[in-house]
């Protein structure tokens, strides 16, 4: 990528990788040879967020055009534009089973769609402030949603109930997902913090610091025991979820880190930064694999 990269995806059979740049292009990649599969354009405004379906058939895309955007990855297609926003998206994601979309906005609203034919089907109020980031749990069965205003809140996806709120950051919160067994929630601040939370107590586990910036983005690894987070500070952290240690430090970024994600079984880590590079590493070893 010639361009700053906002957002990162990788599919579930670790073949392909998406990233949005700030031309409002998304870009789709092999990564047996890091080789371009294709450029989809249509957002009015730049992609804050992609996310490919389970079955890897299709993409998500948020942006502050106020839209969520909804792709054919075989076709390269546009299939559908998800509006009802009434300000920037910052985030979109699909549900496990695929069948549901939610995303995040500058309107204060969670808003949950069908994803098949993007029908609205609930919106969950309660946020008094932008909403950036929100993640359905592994079973579908609840949402978590953070933002502006440093709390995280737990909702229900069948009836938009909210469930417990969860505070203890002091910065806005810009990055929250599950871990993969449901039973956790890691969240990313501007506090320079990123913070363990059990889900049906609400403590807050553990609280992680060496980041010496904001955190932009948290992942848990496809097995739960790791934790990866990209930070302003120029550098992807790793860390073990049990001992709440930090096990490594990936640090050849030159600007801030703005995206990172696992690939899907867990081997290799991929890193976007406004340094308008993507960084491929060894997850094991921390050994960057490319760019």
């Amino acid at each position: 990528n010639s361009q700053p990269v906002l957002a990162l995806a990788f599919s579930s059979d670790g073949k392909i990788l998406a990233s949005a740049t700030k031309d409002k292009t998304i870009k789709l990649w092999n990564l047996d040879d890091r080789s371009e599969i294709a450029s989809l354009t249509g957002h009015k405004l730049a992609p804050n967020a992609l996310a490919f379906s389970p079955d890897g058939k299709q993409i998500v895309s948020a942006s502050l055009d106020q839209t969520v955007r909804l792709w054919d990855v075989a076709s390269r297609r546009q299939l559908s534009v998800l509006a009802g926003h009434t300000d920037g998206v910052w985030f979109a994601a699909f549900s496990p089973d695929g069948k549901q979309l939610i995303s995040t906005s500058d309107d204060q609203m969670v808003r949950l769609w069908d994803a098949e034919g993007g029908r609205h089907l609930l919106t969950f109020e309660g946020h008094d402030t932008t909403v950036l980031f929100a993640a359905f749990s592994p079973d579908g069965t609840k949402i978590v949603s953070a933002g502006e205003e440093q709390i995280l809140r737990l909702w229900d996806t069948t009836t938009g109930e909210q469930l417990q709120t969860l505070e203890g950051h002091t910065a806005r919160i810009s990055s929250v997902v599950f871990s993969p067994d449901g039973s956790q929630i890691v969240s990313g601040s501007r506090d320079q913090t990123v913070r363990l939370w059990n889900t049906v107590s609400g403590e807050n586990l553990r609280t992680l610091k060496g980041h010496t910036s904001a955190v932009i983005f948290v992942d848990f690894s496809p097995d739960g025991s790791q934790i990866i987070s990209a930070s302003n500070d120029q550098t992807v952290f790793i860390w073990d979820v049990a001992m709440g240690v930090q096990l490594r430090i990936l640090k050849e970024h030159t600007s801030a880190v703005e995206s990172v994600g696992f690939s899907a079984n867990g081997s290799q880590i991929v890193s976007a930064a406004l340094d308008d590079t993507v960084r491929i590493w060894d997850s094991a070893t921390g050994e960057q694999l490319g760019v």
